[in-house]
Parts: C-alpha cells; sequence; structure tokens
C-alpha cells in the first residue's frame, strides 16, 4: 500500500474515532440525568415502610393518591390506618374513600374498623351511613359493636334505635369510670378496719422569750 494511501485510511479512521466519542458522550449524558429522576428500585426498597404500605393499600382500595399521602403522613400507625380502611371496604357495602376520615380519627382503628364491619353485619347494612358516625364517636367502639349485636340478637330493635340505646349507655360507662378511683384495701384487711387518713398535725410554734425590760 502506498504511503498516501495510509494517510487517507488514517485520516478515515480518526474521524470515525471522533464522530463515535461525539455521540457517546451525550448517550452517556442521557443516562446520568434519568438516573438522577427515575427511581432507584435499590433505595426505594431500603425506605420501604409503614408509610409506603399505608399509600400502597390504600391506593389499591380506590383511594386517590393526595388523600392517600395526606392521610398516612398525618397517621400516628400508618399501617392501623390502612388496615381499618381495607377492613371496612372489602367486608362492609362502605366505600373506603368514605371510611378513610373515620379510620384516620380513630384512636384504635383496628377496633373502629371491628365495630363497624359487627355492626353492619348485624343490622343487614340498613343504616351504614349512621355506622362509621357512631362507632366513631364510641371511645369504646368494641363495647359499643357488642352492644348493639347482642341486643340484635334477642330483641326485634330498629337499627336506629338500638345505636342510640347502646352510644347512650356507652356514655354512662365512660362517665362512671372516669370517677374518683375507689380506695385501696391493703391485702388481708377488711373495709371496716381501714383507718381513715388523720390530717397531719402543724407542729406549734416555739415561743420566743421575751427580753426584761429596762429601768
Amino acid at each position: 500500500m502506498s504511503m498516501s494511501n495510509k494517510a487517507v485510511n488514517r485520516g478515515k479512521n480518526k474521524q470515525a474515532s471522533s464522530t463515535s466519542r461525539s455521540l457517546i458522550v451525550p448517550v452517556l449524558a442521557i443516562a446520568g440525568w434519568l438516573t438522577t429522576i427515575l427511581p432507584n428500585p435499590a433505595i426505594a426498597a431500603s425506605y420501604s415502610n409503614d408509610y409506603s404500605n399505608c399509600a400502597g393499600r390504600l391506593l389499591k382500595v380506590g383511594v386517590t393518591a393526595e388523600a392517600a399521602s395526606q392521610a398516612c403522613a398525618a397517621a400516628l400507625r400508618p399501617t392501623d390506618l390502612a388496615a381499618c380502611v381495607v377492613k371496612i371496604d372489602k367486608e362492609t357495602q362502605i366505600a373506603a374513600t368514605d371510611a378513610l376520615s373515620s379510620c384516620g380519627k380513630a384512636r384504635r382503628p383496628e377496633e373502629l374498623a371491628t365495630c363497624v364491619v359487627g355492626v353492619s353485619l348485624s343490622t343487614k347494612e340498613e343504616a351504614n351511613p349512621a355506622v362509621l358516625n357512631y362507632c366513631g364517636r364510641s371511645l369504646l367502639p368494641v363495647r359499643f359493636g357488642q352492644c348493639v349485636v347482642g341486643l340484635r340478637s334477642q330483641i326485634d330493635v330498629p337499627p336506629a334505635q338500638v345505636l342510640d340505646t347502646c352510644i347512650s349507655a356507652d356514655d354512662s360507662v365512660i362517665g362512671a369510670s372516669s370517677s374518683t378511683p375507689p380506695t385501696i384495701i391493703p391485702a388481708g384487711s377488711s373495709i371496716e378496719t381501714v383507718p381513715f387518713p388523720t390530717q397531719q398535725t402543724v407542729p406549734a410554734q416555739p415561743t420566743v422569750p421575751t427580753q426584761p425590760g429596762t429601768n
């Protein structure tokens, strides 16, 4: 091969190499940019916690992304909140979107769900709009639910009436339990032998002698 041909080939190789580098650089830049904006599976997995589980479960039962994010972020126990909503949605005719607010306000969401499901089954879904309200009002939702179910099993009472009866009794029980606690009697003693607390005697102040008068 002549010297001129070698020079031409060498020039073509340099040009091709330069073109290749010019194409690779933008591709690498785009790949790096995509890495920064797309979630890394490894990072996402390391942050899989109660909040992500809560949001995922709520989204599956039809709760909007905005409502799910706000409810899960505000919940003290996100998994309990999600479990409450899902249980009510699956075991009653109450929609998840309607249950979300009540479950979010409940001190014990799992007990609220138990109450709502039990009462809904007992009333044959006749009091759906009111069940969430009554179970949410009760500070003892499991007891309230047992009251409704127990009375309905033996007495033919309209749903609205039994809900009012049990919520009134619920308030009375809570009021009684919040009164002054009873006196604790030591073991082996009877109430007659337990002395009343005596008032502590305040010691008398010492008398300061007066100075003799001067003449």
